[in-house]
């Protein structure tokens, strides 16, 4: 069975915290800290923030749908720059793993790059996201930089950035 991307609405808001959350914990332990995850998923999670930026036109948040439960989910996010798009979070559940799903959030990601006239797809992924790195490189990504940011409360994201080549 395929699963099938839609965008996010306000009722599963809470189910896509919760979700990350279960995924944020079991992928990133030995990656960052017990409390750089618990501080990350309180700055990017809390299922208020997500309602408000579903009502941004900058922002697409897509869930991940597979037998109607919510398995994986994305945001996409237009950046400052006026013909970039960047993947801003992108999580399957690691039940789901290994399946082709994460291409499927990729290619809606490019799709929402090309009906918004925009030319440039990229991420950031954490330099010790191992498995992550080699997936954006089988989908076509290269690393093209490095990002070392201050987030605050004493935690700093340490990442490659990766920019989709083939579009």
């Amino acid at each position: 069975m395929i699963p099938a991307v839609s965008p996010v609405v306000k009722s599963d808001v809470n189910t896509i915290s919760m979700l990350a959350g279960i995924i944020w914990r079991h992928h990133y332990t030995g990656i960052i800290s017990a409390e750089q995850i618990d501080y990350m998923l309180a700055q990017r999670y809390q299922p208020e923030l997500i309602a408000l930026q579903l009502t941004n036109s900058s922002f697409w948040w897509r869930k991940l749908v597979l037998s109607n439960t919510i398995i994986g989910f994305s945001c996409c996010m237009h950046t400052k720059k006026p013909d970039e798009l960047k993947i801003d979070k992108l999580y399957i559940h690691y039940d789901h793993h290994r399946r082709g799903f994460g291409a499927i959030l990729v290619a809606d990601a490019l799709h929402i790059m090309h009906q918004n006239n925009l030319n440039s797809l990229f991420l950031t992924v954490n330099k010790r996201n191992h498995s992550a790195i080699r997936a954006y490189l089988h989908y076509g990504f290269e690393i093209t930089g490095e990002s070392r940011v201050d987030i605050g409360g004493g935690f700093v994201m340490d990442d490659y950035l990766m920019t989709l080549s083939k579009l």
